[in-house]
């Protein structure tokens, strides 16, 4: 394995995990816009999807209509990070950040193969969530990603859960893009901040 592929995003795990844990924030977009600007998180990278995992549960845990635990937080991010390596979303087609999602409801659900209902609420889910991030390509952008799909998320703790989260889409703007990296977007991304 190249080493630059191993070495990407080392480290990510625990202050992701620990900062989704302590957090009191009830705004999953709030808590992913904090945990991309960490600087164990590069630009692209594999650890956005613990991100999408992480804030969707950690915002869920904290509203307390669901009962999220540590322990599940925990779970999905460990069964998100056996699941999302580089470079898998360009070789399967398949972005981790869409197997960061199916791992939070797979929990929340406790889908398992022998569950009917339960398994098929999180393919849906993630058949949502794969499907809008599809049509947010151009080049790829793992934070834009995890914006999307906590979008999606939402929705579904709403529609699935009946739990209506505060999530403030209209108040990001991505102070990422002044970094200038050639996967960015630009003026084609939804969150590259406006100019009067």
């Amino acid at each position: 394995m190249d080493i630059s592929v191993k070495c990407h995003g080392k480290g990510a795990f625990e202050p992701v995990k620990d900062i989704a844990l302590a957090t009191e924030e009830k705004d999953p977009l709030s808590i992913a816009e904090l945990l991309m600007a960490h600087p164990k998180i590069p630009f692209l990278g594999c650890e956005h999807a613990l991100i999408a995992t992480a804030s969707l549960l950690a915002a869920l845990k904290n509203d307390a209509t669901l009962s999220v635990s540590n322990q599940q937080i925990i779970e999905a991010m460990k069964r998100t990070q056996k699941q999302s390596m580089p470079p898998y979303c360009a070789l399967t087609g398949v972005c981790g950040v869409v197997i960061g999602v199916g791992a939070a409801f797979s929990v929340i659900l406790g889908a398992a193969c022998p569950k009917d209902r339960e398994s098929a609420i999180t393919m849906h889910i993630v058949a949502r969530t794969i499907d809008t991030i599809a049509n947010d390509v151009g080049p790829m952008c793992c934070k834009s990603f995890v914006r999307t799909a906590v979008g999606v998320g939402y929705n579904a703790a709403k529609e699935y859960f009946d739990v209506y989260l505060p999530i403030h889409r209209e108040k990001i703007s991505c102070f990422h893009s002044n970094k200038n990296h050639r996967n960015c977007r630009k003026e084609k991304c939804l969150y590259f901040p406006k100019t009067a």
